[in-house]
């Protein structure tokens, strides 16, 4: 009756109000529901909560690491060069140490662990530029069980070690001041994007998004530092005498117990890669054992076979290929598995330091390339296999992929890798070299570059 004397466009006007009201009568129960629910959802899951065993554990893990660079690392390469280099290099990755320290400080850490979709899938925010909100409460975004600040230092020592492996490649010609503007550049500019597609839970290539598999950092640690280590020996050039002068080892004592520290750091590097002290985190450090028992074997059987005997440089050789082959594969494959990678790292490795460089006649000092680049590729490509339950490996996603389907993804990952990082380096490499130029004159190069780059005239000897 009452809209009857309404007018047409007045009784559409009711009929408008009278529809959203029965709208909103029917959807705020839903709403209401959706609200309680909320809370009671959160409350139904376990809310995080420090773990002491885990912090412990991961406190552990971030020394051993960091001890794989410094006296691990420097130690390995300071034997491998010639007297009059030595202190160098030790310098260079104790230098390294500190200014990777500070770069992550202040944006490395936050480029590589924030962000989320779109961009983000590439490089990380400044979100947590200088460590902004992360307080002594403040718990890990990726492992709700230990401090935020652990986390932070457990990932800066990967970003400490992985520039400091390139050193090797040039060693004995690059200027300290090139070497320091370079590792700053490629810290921020190569590690960081890499670190963040792989590891980042909405990073690009890995479980957030292509999902290729990489526990510990074969793609982000050693395919990266090992194809960078390739682009600047490709810039700066060979040794002045290289290929007919002999560039032997001043001290295989020295290199010895320097692959020995990385032997033992490199359980934290794998087995902590777990962020927990777990079923996962026991065994990444068994399969790292065997594969580098293996392929210490391997190595050391090839070079017996192919050169009469086997040599003390061989086998720390061939034990460190093993540690970079398990690397990407140590939370996903068996023992089975990890015996497979460290046979084949071994050979495969061997063939890259005398087959490879041979062949194409670069001049990579310490073979970075060798041993980090290819066995990297080894560990990355096998951990597509071996990380199958049919192979004795324990990855579901590997399982859903199927075979084919996780090498590609494996060989995707790798790809990016190499050509981005190769690229960039380049790149990078070019610009220091305009600035202030990247290697020592001939005359500072045959004095030696303890002397010329940082004056230790006391300790130089002539080699």
């Amino acid at each position: 009756m009452l809209l009857d004397m309404l007018g047409p466009r007045r009784r559409r006007m009711v009929a408008r109000l009278a529809l959203a009201a029965i709208l909103v009568a029917a959807v705020w129960p839903i709403a209401g529901f959706a609200e309680d629910a909320a809370p009671a959802a959160a409350a139904a899951a376990p809310a995080p909560k420090l773990d002491s065993g885990d912090t412990a554990w991961m406190l552990t893990s971030t020394a051993l690491v960091l001890f794989m660079t410094i006296p691990g690392l420097a130690l390995f390469y300071g034997g491998l060069v010639r007297t009059k280099n030595v202190l160098s290099i030790l310098m260079q990755c104790f230098v390294i140490t500190a200014l990777v320290t500070i770069l992550w400080t202040l944006v490395g850490y936050s480029l590589c662990f924030e962000g989320g979709g779109g961009f983000d899938s590439y490089i990380g925010t400044l979100k947590k530029a200088f460590l902004m909100g992360i307080g002594v409460d403040t718990l890990a975004p990726l492992a709700l069980t230990i401090p935020e600040s652990v986390y932070v230092c457990y990932q800066m020592t990967f970003a400490i070690i992985t520039p400091a492996l390139i050193i090797g490649a040039f060693a004995e010609r690059m200027k300290f001041s090139a070497m320091l503007i370079f590792m700053t550049l490629w810290s921020l500019l190569v590690y960081s994007p890499i670190c963040h597609m792989v590891w980042s839970p909405n990073g690009a290539l890995g479980a957030g998004g292509l999902g290729a598999l990489d526990y510990a950092g074969g793609t982000v640690v050693h395919i990266n530092a090992g194809i960078a280590a390739l682009a600047s020996v490709l810039v700066i050039g060979k040794r002045k005498g290289h290929p007919t002068t002999p560039f032997p080892p001043h001290n295989m004592t020295m290199t010895i117990t320097g692959a020995s520290m990385l032997w033992v750091g490199w359980f934290g590097f794998n087995a902590g890669s777990a962020v927990a002290a777990n079923g996962a985190a026991g065994m990444a450090m068994a399969v790292t054992q065997i594969a580098t028992a293996m392929a210490t074997l391997s190595w050391m059987g090839v070079e017996w076979i192919k050169q009469g005997k086997p040599s003390a440089l061989g086998a720390a050789s061939g034990a460190v290929a093993g540690l970079v082959a398990i690397t990407p594969a140590s939370g996903f494959v068996g023992p089975v598995g990890a015996l497979a990678i460290g046979l084949a790292a071994g050979a495969i490795c061997f063939w890259g330091v005398t087959g490879l460089k041979k062949m194409f006649g670069y001049d990579d000092a310490l073979d970075v390339v060798g041993v980090h680049c290819l066995g990297g590729l080894a560990g990355a490509m096998l951990t597509g296999v071996f990380a199958l339950h049919q192979f004795g490996g324990f990855s579901d996603a590997a399982d859903k992929a199927g075979l084919v389907g996780q090498l590609i993804k494996q060989a995707t990952a790798c790809g990016v890798t190499l050509v981005y990082s190769f690229v960039a380096s380049l790149i990078l490499l070019k610009i220091v070299d305009v600035l202030v130029g990247l290697r020592v004159t001939d005359a500072e190069e045959t004095e030696g570059l303890d002397t010329t780059q940082h004056n230790e005239v006391g300790y130089n000897f002539s080699a």
